[in-house]
């Protein structure tokens, strides 16, 4: 992997409740110097494809908790389409996973997917699943066709970890997401089969693999 491809390979993200537009800037002026993506909050993708349309840019759905209806979550990333969005990050619904209910967590993820023309990575929250669920919700988001599955929101307590991605990459593309700060933990995710990593330090991460050759 060389710079380019791992800067390609980085959601530059910025996704906390007190995030402003200049905030937001700031990570594409970033994310376009650096050459990464960019994940931020829906109320900003409009303006943030008018600022930056070179950047891909991921929003995220039913975020954080991922308890909304199925209906709102449709909606939600039908209207981040329409503004723009490039990628949708959706939290599955992680109580009726909990209750055994794999085939609803299933069902609302079919219908975003067939909603949209973009990729979809489905956020299970690694750190509030036995090994039996994450199984489960893995197997649900690929029966639904979508593109990823992602470990995490970074808002439960963990993130990602070698072992959750090596388990998820048994089903679909892996994006790793969830406290990894330099190079060398992204290579960790990347060589435990990892093909993206979501981050707010895209930079340094970069920067420290630029570093380490």
């Amino acid at each position: 992997m060389n710079r380019e491809e791992l800067a390609a390979s980085i959601d530059h993200t910025v996704l906390g409740p007190e995030t402003t537009l200049d905030d937001v800037e700031s990570v594409l002026d970033e994310a376009a110097e650096y050459g990464m993506n960019a994940c931020i909050p829906p109320c900003f993708v409009e303006e943030a494809k008018d600022y930056a349309p070179d950047v891909t840019v991921a929003t995220v759905i039913g975020f954080p908790h991922g308890n909304n209806t199925p209906e709102i979550k449709r909606d939600e990333g039908v209207d981040a389409w329409d503004n723009g969005a490039d990628e949708l990050d959706v939290v599955i619904n992680v109580g009726r996973l909990k209750a055994g209910d794999s085939g609803a967590v299933h069902d609302e993820l079919e219908e975003l997917v067939a909603a949209v023309p973009v990729p979809v990575k489905v956020i299970i929250e690694t750190a509030l699943l036995t090994e039996e669920e994450k199984h489960a919700a893995c197997k649900a988001a690929a029966d639904a066709d979508a593109d990823m599955v992602k470990t995490s929101t970074g808002f439960a307590d963990g993130g990602a970890a070698v072992a959750d991605v090596e388990l998820m990459s048994e089903y679909l593309p892996v994006k790793a997401s969830g406290g990894v700060g330099s190079w060398a933990e992204a290579q960790a995710m990347f060589d435990a089969g990892a093909v993206r990593i979501g981050a707010s330090s895209g930079v340094a991460i970069v920067e420290s693999f630029e570093e380490s050759e």
